[in-house]
């Protein structure tokens, strides 16, 4: 009786279609824009009710119009992720390299520059050549 409980319990668990303050993925897509700004947060709001600059706006119209698997190139990372570029491939530029970036509908409301990170964590080794001889010792452990 037991394992029927835990079976239950897992399936209960398994994979919950992702829901935006109560939107599905489907009824966020059939929003205006107008109406996605009201369930956004207050900087996302702001920033498309000031409206888009112009390399933001051709980047909407480039992302909208790309076909299924065409990656899209860019250096606008200030641009807030809309529910018509789920599915959609965007390669961002992290100072040094463009990384591609696949949108989920978790991404909506975010900027593309969150997605894509600028500084990497470097991680050192052991003293080089020419070290002095207090810093050749390295601890045990």
């Amino acid at each position: 009786m037991a394992r029927k409980a835990k079976r239950s319990a897992i399936d209960l668990r398994k994979k919950k279609e992702f829901a935006l303050r109560g939107y599905s993925v489907d009824q966020l897509k059939g929003l205006s824009l107008e109406d996605l700004m009201k369930i956004l947060p207050s900087r996302q709001r702001r920033t498309l009710r000031r409206g888009l600059n112009a390399d933001q706006q051709t980047l909407v119209t480039r992302i909208t119009e790309a076909h299924e698997g065409e990656v899209v190139r860019t250096h606008c990372r200030d641009v807030i992720v809309q529910p018509s570029f789920i599915g959609k491939r965007i390669a961002v530029f992290s100072g040094k390299e463009f990384k591609e970036v696949d949108i989920r509908p978790e991404m909506v409301g975010h900027y593309l520059g969150e997605f894509v990170l600028t500084r990497r964590f470097e991680k050192h080794s052991g003293p080089g050549v020419g070290a002095t001889r207090s810093s050749k010792f390295l601890p045990l452990k």
